[in-house]
């Protein structure tokens, strides 16, 4: 295996920052903020204490090759649904960390109740894709245009969805 997954934490903001360093710009694009800027990681946290986000890291000798998020806004229409955002170094892919982390995430979903999980990519991360569709997610969006990387280019975002209230888990 070569890692070790445990929840995220305050002291972890510098190495997260570190790890976020390391991802190509492309990988990031979905996430919204980038989570290269201190201040966003500082927010991450901040809503990890308030309970709006459970987040996992997976340590690999020391060092951060990747992590998984459920974002949820109790205070929203959509208090029922979480957000995933999942981020692996790209050394590390393919070999089931992405898996891992998703499973980690998953039940963190069910002991929060939650009945729907949804996760955003632009649709080129074809492994991505492929991770999330196999543990029972299914394409439900493609907002053309929605992100503007540092160069000025746009991407589409596909958003795909988890109905965990008719599956009682994610399909292998």
């Amino acid at each position: 295996m070569g890692y070790h997954i445990r929840r995220f934490e305050p002291k972890d903001a510098a190495a997260m920052l570190a790890f976020a360093e390391t991802l190509p710009e492309h990988d990031l694009l979905f996430l919204g903020r980038d989570l290269r800027h201190p201040r966003v990681i500082a927010a991450w946290v901040a809503a990890i204490d308030e309970g709006y986000i459970d987040s996992l890291i997976a340590e690999d000798g020391g060092t951060f090759v990747g992590t998984a998020a459920l974002v949820r806004d109790p205070l929203s229409w959509s208090a029922h649904v979480g957000e995933i955002r999942l981020l692996v170094a790209p050394g590390k892919r393919g070999a089931g960390l992405g898996r891992d982390l998703l499973e980690g995430i998953y039940s963190i979903a069910l002991e929060r109740r939650l009945e729907k999980i949804t996760a955003h990519m632009t649709p080129d991360q074809i492994g991505s894709v492929m991770l999330f569709e196999s543990l029972g997610f299914r394409a439900e969006a493609l907002l053309k245009d929605q992100v503007r990387d540092r160069a000025g280019n746009t991407h589409d975002v596909a958003i795909l969805s988890h109905d965990i209230v008719r599956t009682a888990a994610p399909a292998r």
